[in-house]
C-alpha cells in the first residue's frame, strides 16, 4: 500500500473544516513509518478539463493558494490511480476533498473533483473502461455523480443505510451484486460517519471491514486494482485511526 502524500496538504488554505490545522497531520501520525509515502506532482489544467469547465477552473484560479492546493490534490489522486492501475493498492492523502465538484460549480470544501478528474484521465487515455466509484463519506457526491451521469461504464454507488449495520450491508449487497468484471474500483473515503465525527454512526472498525470488502471485491473483479482518496473526516483526535483502519482492510 502506497500513499500518497505532499507536505503542501498541511497548507491552510481556507477558513473550512477540510483545510483546518492539524487535520492532515492527525493522520501521517498514524501512518508514517507503516506505510510508503509517495509524492505526486500538480495536475495539469488539461486533466481539469476532463470534467470541468473553463469557466469553473477561472473561477478557482483567482484564488491563488486554493487553486495551487487543489492542484496538487487533483495530482495526488492522478497519481494513485496510476500505482493502483499496476495492480498494489494506493490511497491519496489529499486535501482539498472534492466529490461535491461538478463540471460548472463546486460546494462543502471541494473545488476540482480529485476522484473524477482520476478515472476519467485513465479512460481518455484508453487504459481502463469500467470503473466503480464508492462513496463512503456521510455526504452524497453530488459533483462526481453530476460527471458520470449517462456514462455507464462509470458506477458511482453512495450507500445510505441508516445505521451502522445497514451501512455495511448495503456496501456489501452492492458489491456482491455486480457479476461483471471492471477494470478498477475507488474509494472517495470519508471518515464523517464515524460515531465521534458528524455522522454519528460508525466505529473505528467499521472502516477495516469495508477496506476488506473492497479488497475482495477488486480480487475478483479487476485484478486487484483499487484506490481511494481521501474526502471528509473532521475529528483529528480519530480521523487518523479511521485512516488507518481502512488503509489496512484494503490491503
Amino acid at each position: 500500500m502506497k500513499v500518497v502524500y505532499h507536505e503542501r496538504y498541511r497548507a491552510v488554505y481556507s477558513s473550512d473544516p477540510a483545510a483546518q490545522p492539524g487535520r492532515i497531520e492527525s493522520i501521517t501520525n498514524e501512518l508514517q513509518g507503516q506505510f510508503e509515502f509517495v509524492k505526486p506532482k500538480p495536475a495539469s489544467e488539461e486533466d481539469l478539463l476532463l470534467v470541468h469547465g473553463k469557466g469553473h477552473v477561472e473561477y478557482v484560479r483567482a484564488h491563488q493558494l486554493v487553486y495551487e492546493t487543489a492542484l496538487l490534490a487533483v495530482g495526488g489522486a492522478i497519481k494513485a490511480s496510476e500505482i493502483a492501475l499496476k495492480g498494489e493498492p494506493a490511497f491519496g492523502l489529499i486535501r482539498p476533498p472534492g466529490h461535491h465538484a461538478s463540471p460548472n460549480s463546486s460546494w462543502g470544501f471541494c473545488y476540482f473533483n480529485n476522484m473524477a478528474i482520476s478515472i476519467e484521465r485513465l479512460r481518455r487515455e484508453g487504459r481502463i473502461e469500467k470503473a466503480v466509484i464508492v462513496d463512503i463519506d456521510l455526504h452524497y457526491g453530488d459533483g462526481t455523480a453530476n460527471i458520470f451521469e449517462g456514462v455507464g461504464d462509470v458506477t458511482y454507488f453512495h450507500p445510505d443505510g441508516w445505521n451502522r449495520q445497514a451501512f455495511l450491508d448495503e456496501i456489501s449487497r452492492f458489491l456482491a451484486a455486480r457479476k461483471d468484471k471492471v477494470d478498477i474500483v475507488a474509494v472517495s473515503a470519508g471518515f464523517d460517519r464515524h460515531e465521534q465525527d458528524w455522522g454519528g454512526m460508525l466505529k473505528t472498525e467499521d472502516y477495516f471491514t469495508i477496506g476488506k470488502m473492497i479488497k475482495e471485491f477488486a480480487e475478483k473483479a479487476c485484478d486487484e486494482r483499487r484506490y481511494a482518496v481521501l474526502e471528509g473526516g473532521y475529528n483529528h483526535f480519530v480521523l487518523g485511526k479511521n485512516v488507518k483502519a481502512l488503509l489496512e482492510g484494503m490491503m
